[in-house]
């Protein structure tokens, strides 16, 4: 239950001084302002359970060598250049054909430089060709190089029974089992695996309409409309409902598909910091008091963007402050639950459920199947205005082939397994599975002295490597181990950020994340990865130093 003393008819009121800091229980420690628990609540009563995240900083010196490392090995590429140019090496690189000497260069002079100086050396521990399903454990096509990763060649030989701690496989549907596969196997004999149309033409199906309904009905809203892939759903969505004259405010660490339906919009764009409602509020009031930029004019509409989970920090939304922030200012949210559908919420329904709010406090819901349903494409969700509007308007929806008929129904069969519709509890078991599996992975991990990012209950597990020659010998060393990871460096994190990603499935076991565990404890001794001092406060910038309420 929210404290009585913060409602109010739906404004946000922040206090900011010493006095009332005291008052709320606010203590300020290391720079960064956090609410003091009561019965589970923080931040003055908005949240309903406890936030609880992660964004220590390492010590200095990793640091200091993480850049000196980038350095170094950009001094021996120009030294490499130099050799090359000298005739002393094989000039291996990308290079412009004669025919195309006049038009536009298609890789830029630092681009070209990093590929084939930095990114190549490490190139072996991406883009590894799979040959089975993406479950808790999958096979491997070995390959090696020998021109130091400009090609690669098959041995023939293949990695069995690998540890998959990299695939969105969160609830574990990506299956093949027979009997839970019975009913896609049929209507892959009734519709086949093709629509050959949009849904505008030939390509509307009864098990489009029957998918879209179940959704609605998963997320309790009005409406909802499914597409044939996920990144289209925000790139080509966001476009149909903003344009010139409105105004974008978007989360710093937004997914590329968030940023590319952005920019393709041609709506203004204006940054704020990552999950930081202060820097939040400063743009929602100046895009209020100062309107466009040379008119003056009010903004048509002014339109949040933000994620549920992000896929990169493991961090989650804080969507109650965004919501108050939303009614204080009149503005939209579109949250994309692409990783948190299925993921977070007593019955796996996403942040929203997770937070205990209403669905309809959120404008846009988009949300995708590629992760917990082990399927593909992606929907929105919301009023029936809404879904009507874009039914016409969506580039996606009007141009774009319709999902074939298996895969919506793969769709159906796991969201009606979460919501029981399939007469058992097996889907909840999985969300309650995802949920222990996630906080003992994490709990393990800070306790072993690594550096974790992220909420508690995020299944997206980032840890951090740092420096640029551990991103590939980790990789290496954990696939010798059978264990396969997901590596990421710059420019995909911050220059002194590059880390590996696991991600968390309820149908890992516990004994295969006590084999992971028991790697990765010997991995970080040998190539010393335990930089944490079990300090949870280090970026600020990523916490909001507010107390907000809502005001009498």
């Amino acid at each position: 239950m929210a404290n009585p003393k913060a409602t109010s008819n739906g404004h946000l009121h922040c206090r900011r001084t010493k006095k009332n800091l005291v008052k709320h229980e606010i203590r300020k420690k290391n720079g960064v302002v956090k609410g003091i628990k009561e019965n589970g609540i923080t931040n003055g009563g908005i949240y309903k359970r406890p936030f609880n995240e992660s964004f220590e900083e390492a010590p200095l010196y990793i640091a200091v060598f993480t850049v000196l490392g980038f350095g170094v090995a950009t001094l021996f590429g120009y030294l490499r250049d130099f050799l090359r140019a000298c005739g002393l090496q094989k000039p291996v690189r990308f290079t412009e054909r004669e025919e195309q000497k006049d038009f536009v260069p298609l890789y830029q002079d630092f681009e070209n430089f990093y590929t084939r100086n930095l990114y190549l050396r490490i190139r072996d521990n991406w883009n590894r060709p799979i040959c089975s399903v993406p479950g808790p454990k999958f096979d491997l096509l070995e390959r090696v190089s020998d021109d130091c990763n400009w090609t690669f060649r098959f041995t023939g030989r293949t990695l069995k029974n690998v540890i998959n701690m990299g695939s969105y496989n969160y609830l574990g549907f990506a299956e093949t089992d027979h009997n839970a596969l019975k009913t896609v196997k049929t209507e892959l004999r009734n519709y086949g695996t093709g629509v050959c149309s949009t849904r505008q033409e030939m390509g509307n199906l009864d098990k489009h309409i029957e998918l879209e309904n179940l959704v609605a009905q998963f997320l309790g809203v009005e409406a909802s409309l499914s597409f044939g892939m996920g990144f289209a759903t925000n790139s080509m969505n966001i476009p149909a409902l903003v344009g010139k004259g409105c105004l974008i405010l978007s989360d710093e660490l937004n997914h590329v598909s968030l940023i590319l339906g952005a920019r393709l919009s041609g709506a203004t764009i204006r940054i704020f910091k990552h999950n930081n409602m202060q820097s939040l509020e400063k743009l929602l009031k100046d895009a209020v008091i100062y309107g466009q930029p040379r008119s003056r004019r009010a903004w048509k509409k002014i339109l949040i963007l933000v994620e549920g989970i992000y896929s990169m920090e493991g961090s989650i939304v804080r969507l109650p402050e965004i919501v108050a922030l939303k009614r204080k200012y009149k503005a939209y949210i579109y949250l994309d639950e692409a990783h948190s559908i299925g993921a977070v919420g007593p019955t796996g329904r996403g942040v929203v459920e997770y937070f205990g709010m209403d669905p309809n406090d959120v404008d846009v819901l988009m949300g995708t199947f590629t992760k917990s349903f082990g399927a593909a494409g992606g929907y929105i969700a919301g009023r029936k205005e809404l879904v009507d509007y874009l039914r016409v308007h969506s580039h996606s929806g009007t141009y774009a082939t319709s999902m074939c008929a298996p895969v919506a129904e793969q769709i159906i069969r796991a969201m009606k397994c979460v919501m029981g519709l399939d007469g058992t509890t097996q889907g909840l078991q999985r969300v309650y599975q995802l949920a222990e599996n996630t906080r003992y992975f994490r709990r393990r991990l800070h306790e072993l002295g690594f550096i974790v990012y992220g909420n508690d209950d995020s299944p997206v597990v980032p840890l951090l490597l740092y420096m640029p020659g551990k991103i590939g010998a980790f990789a290496r060393r954990m696939l010798s181990k059978d264990i396969g990871v997901v590596v990421v460096g710059f420019p995909a994190t911050p220059i002194t950020e590059s880390r590996a990603r696991f991600c968390v499935s309820a149908a890992h076991t516990r004994e295969m994340l006590d084999v992971v565990l028991k790697a990765l404890d010997e991995l970080g001794d040998y190539l010393q990865l335990k930089y944490s001092r079990h300090s949870r406060s280090s970026r600020p910038e990523l916490y909001d130093e507010m107390n907000f309420e809502l005001e009498d």
